[in-house]
Parts: structure tokens; C-alpha cells; sequence
């Protein structure tokens, strides 16, 4: 069961003027599965992604980076689960054009105008003839309220549909911020298997649009951690459609551009925190604060050496303050100058390590106690500087490895 993570009730997510989304069943692995997705944009939407730094990319990232390059706007995106057309080489992408190709004409656009997705099993050739043949049903079912639905129709391995939205007020105007999100194994930054899309009706300079993904990005999915594997098809996109009406946004340092920015990271931080509440087999959502580094960058270090040990999850799954592998995680993390002698260690509000040893009123029942919540924070204290970097993950349990056996049959 997914830590803390409920459904979201679809009257919550706020349309965005100028998507459109439909869903359908293309039978790309499971018949009767809602495996296709399209989202279709009003001309003059401003889009900019962030992909996975994985060097065995899967097809539709090539194509995405492609066709975003291209500079000529985008006009829909399609995502297909149950294949990640990844390791797939030629004939993938061929497939991953042939579907942008369908689904242009039908619009009447070009084909660079379409961003392609797949998401599910990596090195089995994806049917895009099954594809192309759902593309009108999925065209004709798409709608401004959707949101719910796609969130439902982007998943593989998840139990729960991710989705976030929030309003708030520029130039008078109210404006909307709605997310949806796929994610439960196979996640590591850079990014963290998931797809992650958030769309505004916001008016904002499109040559603002890249640094704002990768703004977003940096804080919310790239720290997130499940199991450290970084996927072939990670992808977030950002979407702005220049429909609320207010002044148009020319500076991300502005009063507005802040205003945004923050509006569009709670609603990326949401997500990115779901994928870990619903990471596969998780039973605790940890929370890992390194705090006194002398840059972000080593206390990143730190945290993501204790999220990804497999001694230190394991133990949150037993609910054992087995606290020695924390302190050994952040040893080996990669700070050859690190001074154990000024580390402090916390579970929650206990003090459980300080001047390189165990401290001396700590009781294993106080760091048991902790251990069995279902949301646990870990603070580590390196008293090195002023720099501080949060990670976000789980637990590994028996379900883990059952569901990852079980993931092809």
C-alpha cells in the first residue's frame, strides 16, 4: 500500500485553458488497458522538458529532444504505457515517428510538432500500429477535465494516480497550475521510470521555459530516490499556454515569476513525493535532511548515499535502529576530508549520534519508536558549513523484489 497517498478526486484538478486531454485503450500490452494518452495544445502554448541523463536513452526521448530543438512549437503529446520503446534502436524510432506522423495529420499539423512518450517493458518493439489505430478515439474522447483520467492512464507498476493542482493570483488574473505523474520503481535522478507533466495557463516569455523545467526539476524530481536505478524514459514537461491574461512574465526573479516558480514547485514536489509514497513495495516515506555541509552538492552526497543503501532501507522496513549503517553511508558518501568527530545524527527528534560516536542518552526504544512511524525524517548535522540539501525516498521490502520478478509476466 502506497505511504500516506490517496487518489485525487478529479473536481480538484483545475483545467488548463488551452489543453485538451483524451484517453483510450490501444491494447499495447493488456487489452481493455486505458493505455493511450494525448494532450492537445492550443497554438502558441510555450513547452520545455528535462530528460533522463541516461545514456541508453529509449526512442521517444530522442525524438522529444528532436523535435524541441526544432523550435517550432508543439501542438500535442501522446504517451503510450505497457511499452518504453527503449532498446529498441532504428525500428524504435521509426515507431516513435511513425505515431508523431499519424497523429499530426489527424491534427493537421507537423510532425515535429508532436511530442512522443512511452513508458512500460524496455526491449520489446512497440505496436504502433495498435497505436495509430486508437489515436481518433483518444482525440475525440479529449476534454479540458481529464486531468484525473490521463493520471490513470499514464501508469505501469503505480497503485495510486498521481496528480496535483493549485490557483493562484498574477496581474489580477487567476491562474492555474495542474500536474500529473507516473513513477513507483526504476527511479533515480537524473530524473527520477517516471514522466511528470505540469501545465499553467500562465503567460510567461518562452525563452523562460528551459530554465524553468530545469528549475523545477532540480527541486523536485531529482530528489527523489526509490532504488537508484536511473531509468531510460524519464521526461518532464512544462507547459504554458499564455491564456490567463495577465502582463506577461519576463523575468523568473520577478514578484510574478517568483510567484509562479513556487506555485509550479509545490505542484512538482507533490508529484515527485507521490512517486516515492507509491515506490513499489514502499511502507515508509523518509524524509533525508543534510544539513552544515560546505556545499549542496556534498550534502547531496551524503543524503543520497544514505537513501540508496539497501542496509539503511532494509532496516526501515524491520523498523530497526540499526543506526550504524546511517553513520556508514554518510562515511563512504564521498567527502574525503569529512571530520566524523563533528557529525550529529537525528531520527525525527531524537539524538541518536554526536562527536563521532553514539550519544550518551540515546535509548535504541527512543530510536525504535521513530523507526515503526510511517513517515520518518533522518537529519544529519556535518558541521562543515552553511549548505544544507533535503533527498527524498523509502523503504525496501519483501514486495520490492516480487514485484520487480513478477514485472514481465
Amino acid at each position: 500500500m502506497p505511504v500516506n497517498l490517496t487518489p485525487p478526486q478529479p473536481s480538484s484538478l483545475h483545467p488548463i485553458a488551452g489543453v485538451r486531454i483524451g484517453v483510450t485503450s490501444a491494447g499495447v500490452r493488456k487489452v481493455g488497458r486505458q493505455d493511450l494518452t494525448v494532450l492537445l495544445l492550443d497554438e502558441g502554448a510555450a513547452v520545455a522538458g528535462v530528460f533522463t541523463q541516461n545514456r541508453f536513452c529509449a526512442a521517444p526521448v530522442q525524438v522529444c529532444r528532436e523535435h524541441l530543438a526544432a523550435g517550432s512549437g508543439v501542438r500535442a503529446i501522446v504517451v503510450n504505457t505497457g511499452n518504453a520503446n527503449a532498446g529498441t534502436g532504428e525500428d524504435g524510432l521509426a515507431r516513435a515517428r511513425a505515431t508523431c506522423s499519424a497523429l499530426a495529420e489527424l491534427l493537421r499539423v507537423k510532425a515535429h510538432n508532436i511530442l512522443p512518450f512511452s513508458t512500460g517493458v524496455i526491449m520489446e518493439s512497440l505496436p504502433s500500429d495498435r497505436i495509430i489505430a486508437a489515436l481518433p478515439a483518444a482525440i475525440a474522447a479529449a476534454k479540458t477535465d481529464n486531468w484525473a483520467l490521463a493520471a490513470e492512464g499514464i501508469m505501469t507498476t503505480d497503485t495510486v494516480p498521481k496528480a496535483s493542482s493549485v490557483q493562484i493570483t498574477l496581474g489580477g488574473r487567476t491562474v492555474s497550475v495542474t500536474g500529473i505523474a507516473k513513477g513507483a520503481g526504476m527511479i533515480r535522478p537524473n530524473m527520477a521510470t517516471m514522466l511528470g507533466y505540469v501545465a499553467t495557463d500562465a503567460c510567461i516569455d518562452p525563452t523562460l521555459m528551459k530554465a524553468l523545467a530545469l528549475e523545477l526539476a532540480e527541486g523536485s524530481f531529482n530528489r527523489v530516490t526509490v532504488d537508484g536505478d536511473t531509468s531510460t524514459n524519464d521526461s518532464f514537461v512544462v507547459i504554458a499556454t499564455q491564456k490567463a491574461g495577465h502582463p506577461p512574465i519576463t523575468a523568473l526573479d520577478s514578484a510574478e515569476g517568483r510567484a509562479l516558480r513556487d506555485a509550479m514547485m509545490q505542484v512538482s514536489r507533490t508529484l515527485a513525493q507521490a512517486i516515492v509514497r507509491d515506490g513499489e513495495g514502499a511502507t515508509k516515506f523518509i524524509t533525508v535532511r543534510v544539513e552544515g555541509g560546505r556545499t549542496a552538492e556534498e550534502c547531496r552526497l551524503v543524503a543520497y548515499a544514505i537513501a540508496h543503501s539497501p542496509l539503511v532501507k532494509t532496516a526501515f522496513f524491520a523498523s530497526d535502529p540499526n543506526l550504524g549503517r546511517i553513520l556508514a553511508a554518510v562515511g563512504y558518501a564521498g567527502i574525503t576530508d569529512l571530520d566524523q568527530t563533528q557529525i550529529d545524527l537525528y531520527l525525527d527528534d531524537v539524538h541518536v549520534a554526536t562527536q563521532g560516536g553514539r550519544r550518551a542518552d540515546y535509548r535504541e526504544e527512543d530510536g525504535q519508536r521513530v523507526m515503526k512511524q510511517a513517515e520518518i525524517t533522518v537529519r544529519v548535522v556535518l558541521g562543515r558549513g552553511s549548505a544544507a540539501d533535503t533527498v527524498w525516498t523509502c523503504d525496501f521490502s519483501h514486495d520490492y523484489v516480487t514485484i520487480n520478478a513478477d514485472y514481465r509476466s
